[in-house]
């Protein structure tokens, strides 16, 4: 194997770099190492492919997002385990823990610093406890059938972080050979990683498996997913399956290409935007139809998205659901788990969190003594989903027309002769309108409040602003 810089050039074998030591390193890397910024890869269709395909295990699951920092006054992984009883009933499956590992120091934001500036990949965050502590969180979720996923940030690190050091080959520099924020962002308290530096997958790939082969843990959420090459992509996602065939890999990005060998999951960014337009006005409900278009025409055969209408990002930083959806984040939360995908949940969505939480400071979510009628809500959507096979990620769906499709949306989802259907007013108009299709008729049951609702296939709709129906069979 050769050395090249990211031109292609090659300059030594590793083996020449053995006897010169960090100090020579570390002078030779501005001749070295310095590289025009690498270019955002674009998205490749690539339905003539077959997805990865989400596992099994998943297909019923729902995810939820675990800020450790804020899930409690402790913002101790005890804490989180000590809540686990809580988390197996509201019924959700997969724990994605945000970023668990010491934040560096240098060029930290706030006084904590950001979760995605690692300073040790292979290390626990003290703020959050200790590596027993978070084996004893992955213990008792796995006695309850529940899978853990940790977020990964390979893109960058701290520049603290000892790899700056030990290995300065595996890091982008500028023209004067210093460290680089990622390209184009304001994130100047972490450093760029060169994709293109030998030794550097085989790192990230050893990183990884230190997860999975000495703490149990199921998968990953990849941050800046969108930022690596997706060849890879494909090779550490193979390495970790030659070790744990079903571990979960989610992409924060949605590239099409990324699920033909890689990724399970991407996240639905087109359809997270198109649910805050169609709450906020800016479209008519058949958005989420043109969203799904574009996912069809170009995703791999049997690809899956994350469908959610909040996260650490979009809280933090472009507000709460409410916020941006107002009333209707009530009908959008329903309508993640009956679209084809698999749900996410972030931490306080499920008792109305109505503030938006710090990201580089301490700011516990304050959880009500009283059950929170968004509870509920989440409570029926998940033990629907892991009761009815029609609901399950890939069964067939479908929209079915009314006579005002810009303000109505109707999904039916199937599987044999049992069905899921959906019917959503998505603006804050009291509106009428018309639905026809055979596959109406018969004796439904409504998922909410359990009374035996008959159609026929002509369904008179009148409906209330932003409410709606799930009708099961």
């Amino acid at each position: 194997m050769h050395f090249r810089t990211s031109r292609g050039f090659q300059l030594f074998s590793p083996s020449v770099f053995q006897p010169l030591g960090t100090a020579l390193l570390l002078a030779l890397a501005p001749l070295v190492f310095a590289a025009p910024a690498p270019e955002r890869e674009k998205p490749i269709p690539s339905a003539q492919f077959s997805a990865v395909g989400v596992p099994e295990w998943a297909r019923g699951s729902t995810i939820y997002e675990i800020n450790v920092r804020q899930f409690s006054a402790s913002g101790k992984f005890s804490a989180v385990t000590t809540a686990l009883p809580r988390l197996k009933a509201l019924g959700v499956d997969i724990l994605w823990l945000m970023p668990i590992h010491p934040i560096g120091e240098l060029n930290r934001k706030g006084s904590l610093g950001s979760y995605y500036a690692a300073k040790d990949y292979l290390a626990v965050n003290p703020e959050f406890g200790t590596e027993q502590d978070l084996r004893d969180l992955v213990t008792a979720a796995h006695a309850q059938g529940q899978r853990v996923i940790l977020d990964w940030v390979p893109n960058h690190v701290s520049p603290d972080n000892a790899l700056t050091k030990t290995h300065p080959e595996f890091f982008w520099r500028d023209e004067k050979g210093n460290l680089t924020p990622p390209h184009g962002t304001d994130w100047t308290d972490v450093v760029q990683f060169d994709f293109n530096a030998p030794g550097l997958r085989d790192y990230q790939s050893n990183v990884l498996l230190h997860w999975v082969k000495n703490f149990g843990i199921d998968g990953f959420r990849c941050d800046v997913a969108w930022g690596l090459p997706t060849p890879f992509w494909n090779e550490v996602t193979q390495r970790v399956r030659a070790v744990k065939p079903d571990a979960l890999f989610l992409a924060e990005a949605e590239l099409p290409q990324q699920q033909v060998a890689a990724f399970n999951l991407s996240y639905g960014f087109d359809l997270h935007h198109a649910m805050n337009e169609i709450a906020q006005g800016k479209r008519s409900a058949s958005g989420l139809d043109e969203a799904y278009a574009k996912i069809r025409a170009s995703f791999p055969r049997g690809g899956a998205l994350m469908v959610f209408t909040s996260s650490h990002d979009e809280n933090s930083w472009a507000g709460t659901e409410f916020d941006r959806m107002g009333a209707g984040y009530a009908p959008f939360a329903v309508l993640t788990f009956l679209l084809d995908g698999v749900p996410m949940i972030y931490n306080g969505q499920e008792v109305g969190l109505d503030r938006r939480l710090e990201f580089f400071e301490r700011d516990p979510i304050i959880w009500p003594k009283e059950t929170h009628p968004t509870t509920k809500l989440y409570q029926v959507m998940t033990a629907l989903r892991h009761a009815h096979p029609a609901l399950r990620t890939g069964a067939p769906m479908r929209c079915l027309d009314t006579t005002d499709n810009a303000t109505f949306y109707v999904i039916e989802r199937t599987s044999g002769d049992r069905k899921v259907i959906g019917i959503f007013n998505l603006t804050a108009k009291d509106t009428t309108a018309s639905l026809y299709d055979p596959a109406l008729a018969g004796s439904w049951r409504d998922a909410f409040t359990g009374e035996t609702v008959t159609l026929g296939a002509l369904v008179p709709l009148d409906m209330k602003g932003w409410r709606y129906r799930v009708l099961v069979k």
